[in-house]
């Protein structure tokens, strides 16, 4: 620090300062927002601090600094969510008997004309259709919607009376077992099936965790609308860490393979995708490319995920950019 001019004293600071926050959020995977709610907070703006510390690191490698290795540092260390932020891999293995699973929150089919266009519905369909998914997980699914879905098996569950819309797993290959977890006091939802190929039988969960309820279109940096924000995504957190917690003690019950897809309606940096995520490959790190954005907000989130456990090979991972939902879907091909 002696030799450096006074503006660069201010600079390294400032580096220092968001170096620390970028290390803090590192824990985030290892401490449960019911715990701490600070670093579920914090998680949701990894991207921004792993961005900054890049700044930083460029500015001090321009000037040739040794205050780079401080950047360079921090960075090595949380190298495992570089990855998740972006991929360049785009594996493209094609066979003819591998299995490919979507998975789409469809909103409900724009049952409530949230998008101005005429058709969305059949224009889903179409879509879905044509891609041939051989297994299909459906968030947000509402029961009077399906007639343009045509599988020999299915599992449907609808939330309750009062919202009329739930989840649904739609195979081309026979279902033996079938259920939901039932959580309590939301219309998201958690449930499964057992689906036989070839005399090997594979577990597909669908899940749809607790919503963080964020509207695109608002503001959220006045303080009015900042607090609120707060105080519902913390409560959200929690919610989704007992939800994580009932799908796994779920899962431990079973000894075949399993899948877990759905909408985590969560980051790749959060607590809660690494406790689902612990034993399993993320298709989308595996064979994807870019940000592998999910849902339709102004920056790159992904929330939406298939991951396959790890005697499951993964061939391709796609997301389509088709704005039919809030989300967009993703489907991955499978070597069993």
């Amino acid at each position: 620090m002696k030799n450096l001019a006074l503006i660069d004293k201010f600079i390294f600071i400032l580096n220092s300062l968001f170096a620390t926050l970028l290390l803090l959020s590192y824990l985030n995977y290892y401490v449960s927002p019911v715990t701490i709610s600070f670093f579920a907070m914090i998680s949701l703006i990894i991207p921004v601090l792993i961005a900054i510390n890049i700044l930083f690191l460029v500015y001090w490698l321009i000037r040739l600094k040794k205050q780079m290795f401080l950047s360079i540092f921090v960075l090595a260390i949380g190298y495992q969510y570089l990855t998740k932020l972006y991929t360049f891999k785009n594996k493209e293995v094609m066979l003819t008997d591998d299995v490919k699973i979507m998975s789409y929150n469809v909103r409900m089919f724009n049952l409530y004309k949230w998008i101005n266009e005429k058709n969305v519905e059949e224009k889903m369909y179409d879509f879905i259709n044509s891609k041939e998914p051989d297994i299909l997980c459906i968030q947000e699914f509402h029961p009077s919607l399906k007639k343009g879905l045509k599988y020999p098996y299915e599992y449907i569950k609808i939330s309750n009376e009062n919202n009329h819309f739930g989840h649904a797993i739609f195979s081309k290959f026979k279902i033996i077992n079938s259920g939901s977890l039932n959580f309590s006091k939301t219309g998201n939802n958690a449930i499964f099936a057992d689906i036989v190929r070839n005399n090997d039988t594979v577990r597909v969960y669908n899940i749809h965790l607790e919503s963080l309820n964020l509207n695109p279109k608002e503001d959220y940096f006045t303080q009015e609308n900042s607090e609120k924000f707060k105080t519902r995504v913390q409560r959200a957190f929690k919610i989704q860490a007992n939800q994580v917690s009932l799908i796994l003690l779920h899962q431990e019950k079973i000894t075949y393979k399993s899948i877990i897809c759905g909408d985590f309606n969560n980051t790749a940096f959060s607590y809660i995708y690494h406790q689902l995520r612990t034993g399993k490959n993320d298709a989308f790190e595996v064979a994807g490319q870019g940000f592998g954005r999910t849902f339709d907000y102004k920056l790159p989130v992904r929330i939406d995920y298939i991951l396959t456990d790890n005697r499951i090979i993964v061939n391709n991972f796609k997301t389509y950019d088709v704005k039919f939902s809030d989300h967009f879907p993703i489907m991955a091909r499978l070597d069993f």
